[in-house]
């Protein structure tokens, strides 16, 4: 028996892959990503790959070339396009391949599959994604920095002396 396809099971020498934050069809958990994912495909696709790929492609390069392919191609291209970042996105956190192939719910519910992702990014990774990967990261050293700088107690307060005791 190969459990290489079987996510439940740990491959030897392999963590076990985690659950998504949400499911597939949860588009409800996040109106404002279901909304993207459902009328501008091609911007949530283009904020997931430039997380995905940690900064070295923009939003914009991506996105446009998820409506490139989409154009020429129609939905087949781009939805192949599009599964090849969820493959990497789960091999990236360790998440398992489910309901089904990554190619599979990408034509399936393309929709469904960029807001899934979308959220799995921004929630239980804490990326805002509408200020991409360099935005956040600029923003998580200065939480660091300011963290490292502020005092971790308050000075205390010793009472004055006094003869009466």
């Amino acid at each position: 028996m190969n459990n290489s396809s079987n996510g439940d099971q740990p491959i030897q020498g392999r963590v076990k892959a985690k659950a998504w934050s949400t499911d597939l069809c949860e588009c409800w958990m996040d109106i404002n990503s279901c909304c993207l994912a459902c009328w501008c495909p091609c911007v949530a696709f283009g904020r997931i790959a430039e997380v995905v790929d940690r900064g070295s492609t923009s939003c914009g390069v991506s996105g446009a070339l998820y409506m490139i392919i989409f154009m020429l191609t129609g939905f087949g291209g781009s939805s192949l396009y599009s599964c090849f970042y969820r493959t990497k996105l789960r091999a990236q956190y360790n998440l398992k391949e489910r309901p089904c192939c990554d190619c599979c719910v990408h034509f399936c519910c393309e929709p469904c599959a960029l807001c899934q992702e979308y959220r799995q990014l921004q929630n239980n990774k804490a990326f805002d994604l509408s200020i991409g990967w360099h935005g956040n990261m600029e923003r998580q050293a200065r939480l660091a920095a300011a963290s490292a700088s502020a005092p971790s107690a308050p000075p205390s307060f010793q009472e004055p002396m006094s003869r009466l005791n």
